[in-house]
């Protein structure tokens, strides 16, 4: 069985970045990332240090802007305006979910799409439905396609079963892949008969949020099983797919150090897609 690592394939990304940095940099401009988080999740917190860190190995500036749960609609209103407003500023991320959803609401539908670095708004998150693949596209669903384009899985005339069918991961992803040729299946809760279609498919891409959910049944000797399902059990961070499934496939990414690793690089060349070079 073949571990298909996301590593290699961000390191790649990245230093396609190096190279346009290099560029963009000769031209007097320094990209900039605004981090935008609400509150003190703890989850969010060590995302931002994620990212801070992954920008700074790159040269790119972070801004950090931080408000409170109980601060103010007309606070965090006036932050977002103010960033979607400063021409120094190249990319938004704002951590979500938010508690107050009117809160999360206007940020999608206000959000400058040019800065939309994470496909929040519906500009950019509807690209793929409208056939439109450059520029900035969702994250997730590009790391995915960017991992099998590295290890030259065949997508042409092949079939694709996706475990999920959400407007960030699942629908986009598959707009991606038909965009590519293959024969997608939509899979979710309610599907009859999940193992008959996944172990009838070439590509199985899971995206349920359950810790090892899918073993050896779901697939076949010649399965290929990109893995975007990040859970936590006694372990630490584990995949919908269960681990250590020997020969019974013939590839599948880890969780972690898979599809992660690779969506993370591909939010910061989502963040140059509009710097003119």
């Amino acid at each position: 069985m073949m571990e298909i690592k996301g590593l290699a394939v961000a390191e790649k990304i990245k230093a396609d970045i190096k190279e346009k940095m290099h560029i963009i940099s000769q031209k007097g401009i320094d990209p900039k990332l605004a981090v935008f988080r609400v509150g003190e999740r703890e989850d969010d917190i060590a995302y931002e240090k994620r990212l801070i860190k992954n920008a700074k190995e790159l040269g790119i500036s972070v801004e950090r802007i931080l408000i409170g749960d109980c601060d103010s609609f007309e606070k965090f209103q006036h932050e977002f305006s103010t960033l979607n407003d400063d021409k120094g500023i190249h990319g938004i991320i704002l951590f979500r979910p938010l508690k107050n959803k009117v809160w999360e609401e206007y940020a999608k539908n206000n959000i400058n799409p040019d800065k939309d670095v994470d496909c929040m708004g519906y500009n950019n998150l509807a690209k793929p439905y409208l056939n439109k693949f450059s520029g900035i596209l969702p994250a997730t669903p590009s790391a995915c396609m960017e991992i099998l384009k590295y290890y030259n899985i065949t997508l042409k005339g092949k079939k694709v079963s996706i475990i999920n069918r959400s407007t960030v991961l699942g629908k986009p992803l598959g707009m991606m892949l038909l965009n590519e040729n293959a024969t997608v299946t939509f899979c979710h809760s309610k599907t009859e008969n999940l193992k008959e279609i996944t172990k009838n498919s070439d590509i199985v891409i899971t995206g349920i949020g359950k810790a090892g959910y899918f073993d050896e049944s779901y697939f076949n000797d010649n399965s290929v099983i990109i893995d975007v399902g990040i859970n936590f059990d006694d372990d630490g961070m584990v995949g919908d797919v269960k681990r250590n499934m020997g020969n019974k496939v013939r590839a599948v990414t880890p969780v972690p150090g898979g599809v992660g690793i690779v969506t993370s690089s591909i939010l910061f060349r989502n963040l140059l897609c509009n710097i003119d070079i």
